[in-house]
């Protein structure tokens, strides 16, 4: 019973941290279930993470969502940016697309690619703001950005903050502009694995709760200490981290 709860509290961590920093959640959560079978369903755990990393995003930022509310403007551009991921992710899973690119040597490879993209948006100017600057044209463009990030490995706050930098938007709006659009992204990603299960009913019990408890926490911490970070220093850090993970992930993938 103290290995299934600590399992909840692995996930929650892999799932709050990883899916805010620009490292990929999906990456993360999907070698952890290869090397470790869960002891319960995946399905079920995948929605209550996610809901926990959406509540922690709502809570965090509800002031500024109150006022993207009001300001219809922003509302739309919001939703906008998000087209792009529903069009792919709608094609990449009705298809069966996703089942060919869910596999360790894409991941190995996606990390290294998109760490080294990220590498060199990081070195743009720095100069633009989302209040000025934040328009249809370049939300759209950071939308077809985000919709690589079905491609596990790519991640979604990574190639999202790629698009920005690349846009010149400065770092801390950036991960602003990841944040924002996240909420429809895992509410999307939320009701797709619901609608994935055999019986279409998600089952709420303790397993559940503890699995949105923790995400949350993690996932509220992690969005507070990125930004916080993200103030003084550069994205390097990430970088490296996807540069040691993507040659461990070629030698597990090769070995």
């Amino acid at each position: 019973m103290t290995s299934y709860y600590l399992e909840i509290l692995l996930l929650s961590i892999i799932q709050g941290i990883s899916e805010f920093i620009p490292v990929s959640s999906s990456a993360h959560l999907f070698l952890f279930s290869k090397i470790k079978e869960s002891n319960f369903s995946s399905l079920e755990i995948d929605v209550s993470l996610h809901l926990g990393s959406l509540i922690a995003i709502i809570v965090y930022f509800w002031k500024d969502l109150l006022n993207v509310y009001k300001s219809k403007e922003l509302l739309n551009l919001i939703f906008f940016g998000s087209i792009p991921l529903l069009i792919f992710g709608y094609f990449f899973y009705s298809f069966g697309f996703i089942d060919h690119v869910r596999n360790l040597k894409v991941i190995a490879w996606t990390t290294l690619i998109f760490g080294i993209l990220l590498y060199f948006s990081d070195k743009k100017i720095q100069n633009k703001n989302i209040k000025e600057n934040l328009n249809l044209k370049n939300i759209f463009l950071i939308g077809f950005f985000q919709a690589l990030s079905i491609i596990p490995g790519v991640s979604r706050s990574g190639i999202i903050i790629t698009g920005c930098r690349f846009s010149n938007f400065n770092r801390v709006d950036a991960a602003k502009i990841s944040f924002f659009l996240s909420i429809p992204a895992l509410t999307g990603a939320s009701f797709l694995s619901l609608n994935d299960m055999p019986d279409k009913t998600f089952e709420f019990n303790l397993a559940i709760f503890l699995s949105i408890l923790f995400s949350f926490i993690f996932s509220y911490m992690t969005i507070k200490f990125l930004l916080y970070y993200l103030k003084k220093f550069s994205l390097n850090i990430f970088v490296y981290y996807r540069l040691v993970l993507s040659l461990l992930l070629f030698i597990i993938a090769y070995g």
